[in-house]
């Protein structure tokens, strides 16, 4: 049975008590219903109680447990009612909260894609891409992410595979290459081979990865438990006190009412659902509270380059002419590329657009597959795209990085090259997470030793791990020092999914990112600003500071209360009373967590 539902079958069994006392002076039947009642819902309690003394972890659940059967016991029962009442309501409200985060996370970032287009004869149909069987022959179109693992039968095209590799530069496929699921297609139609069913395509491997990692997470012992057992023990020993020298049982009934930990129970879940809500406003979406308690006391933050630390796209890097001026190249190169929806081109004609330069109207627009593309301007040939396209060129004209060739009536005039930016805010990030006691910062990439160095050194991280595969982060993220966890992973690609589960926590790009990485996360940020890891962080310190407050300033208060009933002062029902006065002050107090840190 849900939280939710335990707490509206409580709530309901103390309307009918009520009905029954007040109503008909029926208190004896309303006794044995708040008894039977309270005796189910400790026995599931305890149940529970015992599933998480197997996983190493201890709550206020045996406290509460206790209170109940005492009060009942001595045949308080009302007692019992309010204990349970807040205990399954503080239940239910960090369940709640959990829940709404999931939800606002899967209507904002579900796009797997769900349908493929498979070749019948010279016919197309539409399919889900689980019915895709292997050998069938799947078409491809422009800006598609690449369905399930396959053979490239026809065409040519540049995949985008950095969401799978970390590499931003996109690779040229034709007929005989494999490509890759969760890859992502360029400009041009191209057909495949199925050559792996969906579940055994690369994204799902990726997800088995995922299951896997999910099963192995690190125990985490929450804010409540750390002060459950001291705060048991001593109510335990007070109650015992007072029974022992009065020799009276009532009295042992008196102290563990004062005593139920609804401080516990109640301050922690609303001090986390206010910092949770808080940090939606921010644009965080936190899935639960535990998520907030790990980044309070982080030590480890490891992220992914390519749309993390980066951009995660392509931008003008060098503009190289050969015997014309710059601005006569770039007006040439954008002109012609002023039609195409190739992602340079879009990227050169925003460049020089931006640096003044007015483009030439063009004619006889021709785009060669996978090449590049043609046209006439000034009354000039001009051809811009891929080596093939140009003139015999020398090995000083060649370059390795990701670059567009131009030529000008079939003589090289230059190149224009394209790298992915640091993000604005990513070297501010780095050095406020160090001032936040963030001792270890790394960058793992699956991007090549030379450029991963760069970046590293751009935004002032000291250690990095080139040339990553997703296992490769997972092997890392294990091996961090003991002392050095909490272990925080922040990454947006699909290929990040697992290490986002292997981490203590794992924070996905979610503005840009992939559905994978989102679902894996225990955070999301919604705005494409890297600067969100550290506020989110200062929320969760923050919440945390006033959550350690609500709590111990309900824990006090409710020790002074068990020092008094220890003297049979407060008879069991005005201590439960009284708990309402210690909850509302730890409520008020734990709300504080919804102002800005």
């Amino acid at each position: 049975m849900s939280n939710f539902k335990r707490l509206l079958l409580v709530s309901l069994v103390g309307l009918v008590a009520l009905t029954l006392t007040f109503g008909f002076g029926l208190g004896h039947l309303a006794y044995i219903l708040v008894a039977i009642s309270g005796g189910i819902m400790s026995l599931s309690m305890f149940w529970g109680m015992i599933q998480t003394l197997r996983e190493g972890r201890y709550g206020v659940d045996i406290l509460a447990i206790t209170a109940i059967i005492a009060t009942l016991a001595v045949g308080d029962y009302w007692a019992s009612l309010i204990i349970l009442v807040m205990l399954t309501g503080g239940e239910s409200l960090e369940d709640y909260a959990s829940r709404r985060a999931s939800r606002e996370l899967t209507s904002l970032l579900d796009n797997t894609p769900k349908l493929a287009h498979r070749m019948v004869g010279a016919d197309v149909e539409v399919v889900d891409v689980n019915d895709l069987q292997i050998g069938d022959i799947v078409l491809l179109r422009p800006q598609e992410m690449v369905q399930v693992d396959g053979e490239i039968l026809d065409g040519r095209s540049d995949f985008n595979e950095s969401s799978l590799t970390g590499e931003s530069k996109a690779v040229e496929k034709g007929p005989g290459d494999r490509i890759m699921s969760g890859s992502i297609n360029g400009s041009d139609a191209i057909q495949f081979r199925v050559t792996a069913m969906a579940k055994d395509s690369q994204y799902q491997q990726l997800v088995k990865l995922v299951k896997e990692s999910q099963g192995n997470t690190a125990p985490f012992v929450r804010l409540a438990d750390r002060y459950a057992v001291p705060f048991t023990i001593f109510a335990y020993l007070i109650g015992g006190l007072a029974w022992f020298v009065t020799k009276n049982p009532v009295r042992f009934a008196q102290v563990l009412v004062v005593a139920s930990p609804c401080p516990l129970i109640l301050a922690a879940p609303i001090a986390l659902v206010a910092g949770m809500s808080q940090s939606s406003k921010e644009g965080i979406i936190v899935k639960n509270g535990t998520v907030l308690e790990k980044l309070s006391k982080l030590k480890t933050v490891a992220f992914d380059k390519t749309g993390t630390i980066t951009q995660g796209n392509l931008q003008v890097d060098q503009v190289v002419p050969e015997g014309v001026s710059q601005e006569e190249l770039l007006t040439y190169a954008a002109s012609i590329e002023q039609l195409s929806s190739h992602v340079l081109a879009q990227s050169l004609v925003s460049y020089a657009q931006r640096q003044g330069i007015k483009l030439s109207p063009v004619s006889d627009i021709k785009e060669i597959t996978a090449q590049g593309v043609q046209g006439i301007c000034q009354d000039i040939l001009i051809s811009v795209g891929k080596m093939a396209l140009m003139p015999e060129l020398s090995e000083e004209q060649k370059t390795d990085k990701t670059c567009v060739y131009v030529s000008k009536d079939g003589q090289y005039i230059g190149h224009i090259t394209f790298s992915d930016r640091v993000r604005p805010e990513a070297k501010r990030t780095m050095e406020e997470l160090k001032n936040l006691g963030v001792s270890h910062l790394v960058m793992l990439t699956g991007d090549r030793k030379v450029i991963a160095d760069k970046i590293a050194q751009e935004v002032e991280i000291t250690e990095f791990h080139a040339d990553c595969l997703p296992q490769d982060k997972i092997y890392f993220l294990k091996a961090v020092a003991p002392d050095q966890h909490p272990v925080l992973m922040v990454g947006d690609g699909v290929n990040d999914a697992p290490a986002l589960t292997t981490a203590d926590i794992g924070i996905a790009m979610g503005a840009s990112g992939s559905s994978a990485a989102s679902e894996s996360a225990d955070a999301v940020i919604l705005k494409d600003d890297l600067s969100k890891v550290v506020q989110v962080i200062k929320i969760a310190k923050h919440t945390m500071s006033i959550a350690r407050q609500s709590v111990l300033l309900g824990l006090a208060v409710c020790l002074v209360l068990m020092l008094i009933a220890a003297t049979g002062a407060i008879p069991t029902l005005i201590g439960a009373l009284l708990q309402e006065v210690v909850d509302t002050v730890a409520i008020l107090s734990a709300l504080r967590a919804h102002s800005k840190a």
